[in-house]
């Protein structure tokens, strides 16, 4: 389409997950006319982030010290762990205000057809945690799909010789949402996870 440092630049940014040939041909304009100020901040913040975002030590989701902000919150029950698949679900549970535990961050979902095995993920240092910390509880709040159902299945029974109860997050009906476009499974989770009103 272009050719050179600016078609560089749209192959790049077209390699970001959900950003097109469209989008990025879009993006590659806005930086091309957009004050030098502007693209060296730009810049700047992308080597930032490289250099000083890491995993948390101890949950795995990102932080700049060796534990991240959750873990280092003296207020957060320290005998709930929420494990989730990757950072970005931490921050959509935050979000809700409603949740006062820790995390831990598998890395990932079990999904034998990307080759992404239990060695892959984060679990022996789930295992280990609960081990070595006081946890009365352990949320298994995997997405709600093939690979995530596969995740918190494998992670249900291994958890199952540990005396730590292991629930997990409930799903169903949307709110707004209508019976008649739900699909077969998310019905059928509605009805196991009613609850008295």
């Amino acid at each position: 389409m272009f050719s050179g440092a600016l078609q560089d630049l749209v192959d790049e940014l077209a390699s970001l997950p959900g950003v097109g040939p469209k989008g990025a041909s879009r993006i590659a304009f806005h930086v091309l006319n957009a004050p030098a100020e502007d693209v060296q901040r730009l810049i700047d913040a992308l080597g930032a982030v490289k250099q000083k975002v890491h995993f948390c030590e101890r949950c795995f989701n990102i932080a700049e010290q060796a534990r991240c902000a959750v873990c280092q919150d003296p207020r957060r029950d320290q005998g709930l762990i929420c494990v989730v698949e990757e950072p970005k679900d931490v921050l959509a549970i935050e979000r809700t205000r409603e949740y006062r535990g820790l995390y831990h961050v598998l890395g990932g979902a079990i999904s034998p057809i990307r080759g992404i095995g239990p060695d892959d993920l984060r679990i022996r240092e789930l295992l280990a945690r609960l081990g070595a910390e006081p946890v009365t509880e352990v949320i298994l709040a995997t997405d709600p799909n093939i690979e995530g159902e596969a995740t918190a299945t494998y992670l249900a029974r291994a958890l199952r010789s540990l005396d730590v109860p292991v629930t997990r997050l409930a799903s169903g009906l949307p709110v707004g949402g209508d019976l008649e476009y739900a699909d077969e499974v998310t019905l059928s989770r509605a009805l196991e996870g009613r609850r008295t009103v």
